[in-house]
């Protein structure tokens, strides 16, 4: 009863939100069946997180309509989605999401959009089982912060170009030239990030921070972790968990923590308070995007202009010794420089 009712208010939602079809959530008629769309028509991709409608722009080019869902300093974790948000889910012809349980707030949703009809893909499915991660005390709940391991988000560029080819196949060759494109962009971040962060001395190369969502990063590039949250922001960090990061940070030295753009700054407010009562100073080293991108129109507001802002304000509190630039962009636009001169200076031939 209550699954028709909350049915019910998604159809009236959708017939009153300006521009929707009146006939877009008829299950009968449903969306375009994979295959169907017309040479040069456009289809409407619904996103939730910044990092994936950024991934499903760059790939989908011209050829869909992206609408996300989520913006700037939105958390995931907590996110539910809003009357309109479901009916721009239930008008939609594709449905491209991060999955591994990072939008649990939306499950209901994507599963009533599924049942009538809409296609709908993690961007995370098909990632080899054993790259993706299971914290202990999280039973049965995967880590869903593969974004920020550049490597594997580059991966799941080819899974989004893979669903959307067999969606529209008249451009599954655009749509694997594009992907192709991201995964070697994101292949070349990783090589630079690699150097960066390799030149943190072995004994600073702690990462302290609001809650677990830096593993992945960890893991490739030979940090360790330590947060007073779990992997998600879903629960508050208990007095044990706060003792236990004071414990590390005093015990070990740690003279910095990082906050995070999308979780209350309090939590750590008391960490760095107990550290203070035990003779040991803590500072902010900076804020770190870690589920949700920055403003958009800005170089944060991108995929890797977020991971690349997290590199650089990490490397320089962690005190690498890497001498090149720190940023990835800097490094892009000496090679352009340096082609651009190269190209100026060489003799024309008679």
């Amino acid at each position: 009863m209550r699954g028709r009712a909350f049915t019910a208010i998604l159809a009236c939602a959708c017939l009153l939100l300006p521009g929707c079809p009146t006939g877009s959530i008829d299950p009968a008629q449903g969306p375009p069946e994979p295959g169907a769309t017309q040479a040069g028509s456009r289809y409407t991709i619904v996103t939730t997180t910044g990092m994936v409608t950024d991934l499903v722009r760059q790939i989908a080019g011209e050829h869909a309509e992206i609408v996300g869902l989520m913006g700037e300093g939105i958390d995931p974790h907590l996110y539910r989605p809003t009357t309109q948000d479901s009916a721009r889910l239930m008008q939609a012809d594709f449905v491209l999401y991060s999955g591994l349980k990072l939008e649990g707030q939306m499950g209901a949703a994507l599963e009533l959009a599924r049942k009538q009809g809409r296609q709908i893909v993690a961007v995370t499915d098909g990632l080899p089982p054993d790259e993706i991660r299971y914290p202990s005390g999280a039973v049965g709940h995967p880590d869903p912060h593969v974004w920020h391991d550049p490597v594997l988000w580059g991966e799941c560029a080819r899974r989004v170009a893979m669903a959307l080819g067999e969606y529209d196949p008249a451009n599954a060759t655009d749509y694997s030239r594009r992907a192709a494109e991201v995964h070697a962009e994101c292949t070349r971040f990783h090589e630079h990030a690699a150097q960066v962060l390799g030149a943190i001395p072995e004994q600073q190369r702690h990462l302290v921070t609001a809650h677990d969502a830096f593993e992945y990063f960890a893991r490739r590039y030979g940090l360790t972790v330590h947060s007073v949250q779990g992997i998600t922001t879903e629960s508050e960090p208990g007095l044990q968990d706060t003792n236990a990061l004071v414990d590390f940070l005093v015990d070990q030295k740690i003279p910095a923590l990082f906050v995070e753009t999308t979780v209350n700054p309090d939590h750590l407010k008391a960490v760095i308070e107990g550290a203070a009562a035990r003779d040991w100073e803590v500072s902010i080293g900076g804020t770190l995007y870690s589920d949700a991108m920055g403003a958009p129109g800005t170089r944060e507001g991108t995929y890797l202009g977020m991971l690349d802002h997290n590199v650089v304000t990490i490397a320089r509190e962690l005190g690498s010794t890497w001498e090149g630039p720190l940023s990835f962009f800097d490094v892009a636009e000496d090679s352009k420089m340096e082609t651009e001169n190269h190209t100026t200076a060489a003799p024309k031939l008679e």
